[in-house]
């Protein structure tokens, strides 16, 4: 499935004009799903806009954990760039948000206002809807409950989930995980989703600190403190998404807020199952920067 690949680097980047062009943070989509379909080989079904780390702080500059320089106030810049640019395409169903609205240094009793500083910001794109994911950064700032209400990710109240799933047209399903299902994050500390991350973390990460990864090889540096496993649940309810897709003669695109070695979800061996499924056309996710 044929698209533009942008260069990956975080919207503080952006900001700080590195060369990140307009029309780098516009996703195409192109399938021959049903011949029915009235389009050509060189018009897309439907075209969505993609944007992720954004990290917006009304802080000074400053460094992230791993010394890379953030430029938190001009992080809104690169956001007004790409809905600039989502809004001058003009055809665009959509938009998704990967994660990491708000950055982790972000005052706490200035997180609601940051939030909704970005969001009025998004909420400018004239296509359609911004779907939102929870990132750690989101989760540094505000606990779970919260964010699913502001971000308007689709759960009911009543469920402590953040995961969901979208149809933008019969033929395709977008599937949008929650890595950070099973975390020391945005859950209280006598949660089973925190008591169980927690356990992996000793089990796995030898350090004092389990935010660091020292002495922790390849994939296994995902076993740090700011990362996070999808959970039995989730797994389940991915399978019976994925099994109504290809029943439906659908095709998923999945969607998830971890990537890198060191914030790969910790339980990805069961994730990658999702491959045998013929309805399964590829996935995309955050955290992949410098």
């Amino acid at each position: 499935m044929p698209h533009r690949r942008g260069d990956g680097r975080a919207i503080n980047d952006v900001a700080e004009g590195v060369g990140v062009q307009d029309d780098e943070v516009l996703l195409t989509m192109k399938s021959a799903v049903d011949t029915k379909i009235n389009s050509t080989p060189h018009k897309p079904l439907f075209s969505f806009g993609v944007i992720t780390d954004i990290q917006y702080a009304d802080i000074d500059n400053g460094r992230s954990f791993l010394g890379v320089p953030r430029y938190y106030r001009h992080a809104l810049i690169g956001v007004q760039r790409a809905v600039q640019a989502w809004n001058k395409k003009g055809d665009l169903s959509f938009a998704i948000h990967f994660g990491d609205l708000v950055d982790g240094f972000c005052p706490k009793e200035k997180s609601r206002t940051a939030f909704n500083t970005v969001l009025s910001e998004l909420a400018k794109f004239q296509g359609g809807h911004v779907y939102h994911m929870i990132g750690n950064h989101c989760l540094y700032n505000l606990p779970r409950q919260e964010l699913n209400q502001i971000l308007h990710i689709p759960t009911s109240k009543s469920e402590q989930r953040s995961y969901y799933s979208f149809s933008p047209m019969p033929e395709f399903l977008f599937v949008a995980l929650d890595g950070y299902d099973i975390s020391t994050l945005g859950w209280p500390t006598d949660h089973p989703h925190f008591k169980a991350a927690m356990e992996l973390l000793n089990r796995r990460n030898p350090n004092d600190e389990k935010n660091s990864p020292v002495g922790l090889r390849g994939v296994n540096q995902r076993f740090v403190k700011f990362n996070g496993a999808v959970g039995e649940k989730q797994l389940e309810w991915m399978e019976t998404k994925l099994q109504e897709a290809q029943d439906a003669g659908q095709k998923a695109q999945i969607r998830m807020a971890t990537s890198t070695s060191t914030t790969i979800i910790s339980h990805f061996e069961e994730l990658v199952e999702w491959n045998p499924w013929k309805c399964s056309s590829n996935s995309l996710s955050h955290h992949s920067f410098y």
